[in-house]
């Protein structure tokens, strides 16, 4: 369903022209939404640390990750103590969960899990955001700083910097609204930013606005991981001449799957849904090839964890920004809290 409603995102066909009055409908009910938090008819919750929101104004994925990762370990270095919320999509908690670097993901979700892998932050999920904030802070009152991953659109937490990433290849579509298009807000939400960041790539979608004021951000990795005897690394050169087969269970698998070829790379790529589940069947297309690579990313790979066998290999990226973006960071926060 998802893949079909992005391809309405991208062509105009009839059955975009019908999704056009739910559009409006999703617009209103929005927009309400907005107005009675702003009003205090819906409550929101003031935290006694900074908040950082990291989300987006569009469905499907931007980066959002990767940047809430570089985050927490750009603070860390600048003496804050970084602790992590999330909603946890992709897992099945019910009730505000802590989560450590061996927890499952079937319950707590496949991005806390590498964000909490990468980062060694106290990190908890919840479907109410205020609670698990305030659940982190009573086990951990040492922490001086919460990064929401995701969660532009959860105003009940209030939040002292927003910062809004764009997929710079599929930008925002036909700039319409849900389900008509990918927008959850409007662009004119963007103004509210303190911060906007763009995956680039080597050219930007024509819906987003040339004038927008941005920070650009690259993924870049060098480095594969085998999953099942994790000390064991390689590069690129280590893979050319060989049968790769590429996964991708994220919101755009076409950007890893342009990422390996273009590091020279003869790939059978392979998209799985968002956030998807493996089974060790999912991936029976390289029984018949003994001698064939598997190669998945990061997010991929700790949902394999378990079943992983010696062909399968992780590839992990790492955000890298112009060094004014955390400089006018820290300038905000002292703002904000000095």
């Amino acid at each position: 369903m998802h893949n079909w409603l992005q391809r309405q995102w991208t062509h105009t066909t009839l059955w975009h022209g019908l999704l056009i009055p739910l559009s409006w409908l999703f617009a209103g009910i929005s927009a309400l939404r907005r107005t009675a938090y702003r009003l205090g008819l819906l409550r929101t919750v003031k935290l006694p640390v900074p908040v950082i929101v990291v989300g987006n104004i569009s469905v499907g994925g931007t980066g959002k990750t990767p940047l809430v990762i570089y985050l927490a370990q750009q603070l860390q270095q600048h003496g804050w103590r970084v602790g992590v919320i999330s909603r946890g999509y992709g897992g099945n908690a019910d009730t505000v969960t802590a989560v450590a670097a061996h927890s499952d993901p079937r319950i707590v979700g496949d991005e806390p899990l590498l964000i909490a892998q990468r980062t060694a932050c106290p990190l908890y999920i919840g479907r109410n955001r205020p609670a698990a904030a305030h659940t982190l802070l009573a086990a951990h009152p040492d922490i001086s700083l919460i990064i929401s991953d995701d969660g532009l659109q959860h105003y009940a937490l209030a939040r002292d910097i927003n910062i809004a990433v764009i997929d710079g290849a599929r930008g925002f579509g036909n700039n319409r609204r849900l389900p008509a298009g990918p927008l959850r807000e409007p662009r004119t939400r963007l103004a509210q930013m303190n911060a906007i960041v763009i995956n680039q790539t080597s050219s930007y979608h024509p819906s987003i606005p040339t004038a927008i004021a941005h920070y650009t951000m690259q993924l870049c990795g060098q480095q594969f991981t085998q999953l099942a005897h994790p000390r064991h690394t390689a590069n690129a050169q280590n893979f050319i001449g060989k049968t790769i087969h590429a996964v991708a269970g994220i919101g755009n698998p076409q950007r890893f799957f342009d990422q390996l070829s273009a590091m020279g790379l003869t790939i059978i790529p392979h998209a799985f849904p968002d956030h998807h589940q493996y089974q060790p069947a999912d991936f029976n297309f390289a029984n018949t090839n003994l001698s064939a690579i598997i190669i998945m990313t990061e997010k991929d790979a700790v949902k394999c964890q378990t079943f992983a066998n010696e062909q399968m290999w992780g590839y992990a990226v790492d955000a890298q920004l112009p060094d004014t973006f955390i400089a006018d960071l820290l300038t905000q926060l002292g703002n904000h809290h000095g």
